[in-house]
């Protein structure tokens, strides 16, 4: 049985940044920690407390195999900003 994945603790701050600009997150941990849609575009998201953070053997995958729309690596809500549009 698997066991709860562990939250970064920037995970918070990001999600509340995005919801503030009205972002429709959603927290889904598996196969990327959240599902993001804004203005007609959807982001698939993993958040990494730190740019040195590794992927895991799951998510290395998905992101080398993702056919689909945006995928990306974030660590902090401004990162997040910039990914959606809002910042440049």
């Amino acid at each position: 049985m698997r066991h709860a994945a562990r939250v970064d603790k920037n995970q918070e701050e990001i999600v509340l940044a995005l919801r503030a600009v009205g972002a429709y997150v959603w927290i889904i941990g598996l196969p990327v920690d959240l599902l993001v849609g804004y203005k007609g575009h959807t982001f698939l998201v993993e958040v990494k407390n730190g740019a040195r953070k590794r992927l895991t053997a799951l998510q290395d995958d998905f992101f080398k195999n993702w056919p689909g729309s945006t995928l990306a690596r974030i660590d902090g809500s401004e990162a997040a900003l910039r990914m959606i549009g809002v910042l440049k």
